[in-house]
């Protein structure tokens, strides 16, 4: 079994984009399954074959503990970790190729809280990856690209899992996307368009928090996705199996 996570922030498509994937490959004839990690959310684009709704309950947790819904949601991601176990057992009866796990949209509660680093850590998994998701809409500005880069980085420290980045929302953002794909494959360009956006003291610490990811090898662009059209499943897909597979792609 492959496991590939799928991580961003809230509203970032993250569920849009599991039902693609799941979509992609059950139509070119792989066994893939989904495993909602969102103790919280209500409706799914998809169908879970692993639903953590059905270990933990919202409105049980904020009757019991006298919780509103922000502390009923914290107090439930860390229950999930306790129930890993019986996850696991369920993961292993469905016993897919391929296991999509679509985390919850408050970023923080997975990647920060060590339940979701426990859960990570404790899924079985011939191999594990992570898709990081940029939201289209939100970095159509230097700065802002350069501070969802951060997250993203930041994310893959705490998961410790090689990780894809993509941009969502491409159908939504016109001609911003040939700017934010110039940005991300090229570092000069992208300090250049922040030098005319921000003032002296944000560009000091925006420019000196480029150079240190670029540092860590984030220069390395973007893959473009559209939940809308599916445009550039078939590319991610390709990047996905050069870490899961080796190269073997599923066919098309």
């Amino acid at each position: 079994m492959k496991t590939i996570f799928v991580t961003g922030t809230a509203g970032a498509g993250k569920s849009l984009l599991t039902s693609k994937l799941y979509e992609y490959y059950t139509k070119n004839g792989t066994f893939a399954a989904v495993l909602n990690l969102d103790p919280g959310v209500r409706d799914l684009p998809y169908t879970c074959d692993i639903d953590v709704r059905d270990y933990v309950d919202i409105i049980d947790i904020m009757q019991q503990y006298d919780l509103g819904p922000n502390g009923a949601v914290v107090m439930a991601n860390d229950l999930i970790a306790s129930k890993i176990d019986e996850i696991q057992e369920q993961i292993g009866k469905v016993n897919p190729d391929y296991l999509i796990v679509d985390t919850p949209g408050q970023i923080e509660l997975f990647a920060y809280r060590s339940s979701g680093r426990f859960v990570t850590e404790n899924i079985l998994s011939e191999e594990k990856m992570n898709i990081f998701l940029f939201d289209g809409a939100l970095i159509t500005t230097p700065v802002n690209f350069v501070s969802i880069a951060l997250l993203a980085t930041s994310i893959r420290l705490r998961l410790n899992l090689p990780t894809i980045n993509i941009i969502t929302k491409t159908d939504l953002i016109g001609s911003k996307l040939k700017d934010i794909l110039e940005w991300s494959g090229n570092l000069k360009l992208l300090e250049n368009a922040i030098a005319k956006e921000a003032d002296g003291e944000t560009y000091s610490l925006t420019t000196n928090i480029l150079r240190g990811l670029n540092l860590g090898g984030f220069a390395q662009g973007l893959i473009p996705f559209s939940n809308v059209t599916g445009e550039g499943l078939v590319n991610l897909e390709g990047a996905l199996s050069r870490i899961l597979n080796l190269g073997e792609e599923v066919e098309d």
